[in-house]
């Protein structure tokens, strides 16, 4: 049987300004994504029926599931059942602020038509990546992005972190319905758009100007993220912010050395990956 092995990776919001309502009830948001190491592994394979397994019991099997929402999607479109066993080994944490599901529904779109030769135009992968999640799309081609409207309206940019960067998840699931309800938009005073090439040399400069508008409403209802940034900063992080709807933080760290004894502080409670 002809199978598919993908990685599918996580991202990092380099700054996260949510700019205003719409009429349909999103959020136009300016932000930087960034894709990182961090990845699940998703095994595609031609069966005899549909099936689907994971390593993680929190991901149930049922039509929530945004992979098999995307390949529900498909069979409407093609009109006929997808016999594909679907594997998904899961290492980026769950509602994490990392996009793990989104990047999950974003290979699945692509995955699915890859290997039944299903020939589906890109401007309908696109339209179904952007019904599956706002920040589906980006995972169709994950390189380092300026995205506005609702994050699907990407720009591929020259960006790049060369120092390490720590994620901290301390395993706090924060709802990202409960963030936008939550948040009052407003004009960034800084604009993400002129953040170009590598921003190594002063990307302490950043802190404060390069913000994610979550944090405000996120720290007060777990003041224990507050307290993870001013220990990363504490290990000398120069830069440090909570990714997405969070609840997990990134630290830049100026070498290796620094960024090794904070995660080697962290890991002893919390989730930690170091790149």
């Amino acid at each position: 049987m002809k199978r598919i092995v993908i990685k599918s990776p996580a991202k990092i919001n380099f700054g996260l300004n949510i700019v205003s309502i719409r009429d349909d009830g999103f959020h136009n948001i300016e932000t930087i994504f960034y894709p990182i190491e961090l990845h699940d592994v998703i095994t595609f394979e031609k069966a005899e029926k549909f099936s689907f397994t994971c390593n993680n019991n929190l991901i149930k099997n049922d039509e929530n599931n945004l992979v098999i929402k995307a390949v529900r999607m498909i069979e409407q479109l093609v009109k006929k059942e997808i016999a594909v066993s679907i594997a998904l080994e899961k290492n980026i944490p769950l509602g994490a602020g990392l996009g793990g599901g989104s990047s999950n529904a974003a290979h699945t779109l692509l995955s699915i038509n890859e290997l039944f030769e299903l020939q589906i135009k890109n401007e309908i992968v696109n339209d179904f990546a952007l019904q599956l999640g706002s920040d589906v799309p980006f995972f169709l081609h994950p390189v380092p992005s300026y995205a506005t409207s609702r994050g699907e309206i990407l720009s591929p940019i020259e960006f790049e972190i060369d120092k390490p960067i720590l994620l901290v998840n301390p395993g706090i699931h924060i709802s990202t319905k409960w963030a936008y309800q939550n948040i009052t938009p407003k004009m960034p005073e800084f604009q993400l758009s002129k953040l170009r090439s590598n921003i190594d040399s002063d990307i302490a400069s950043l802190n404060g100007k390069v913000v994610n508008d979550f944090e405000n409403i996120a720290f007060a209802a777990h003041p224990q993220l507050a307290e993870i940034k001013k220990i990363m900063f504490d290990f000398k992080a120069e830069f440090v912010l909570m990714s997405g709807s969070g609840s997990t933080m990134f630290g830049i760290f100026p070498e290796s050395n620094s960024a090794q004894k904070a995660n080697q502080y962290f890991s002893k409670t919390y989730f930690t990956y170091l790149q």
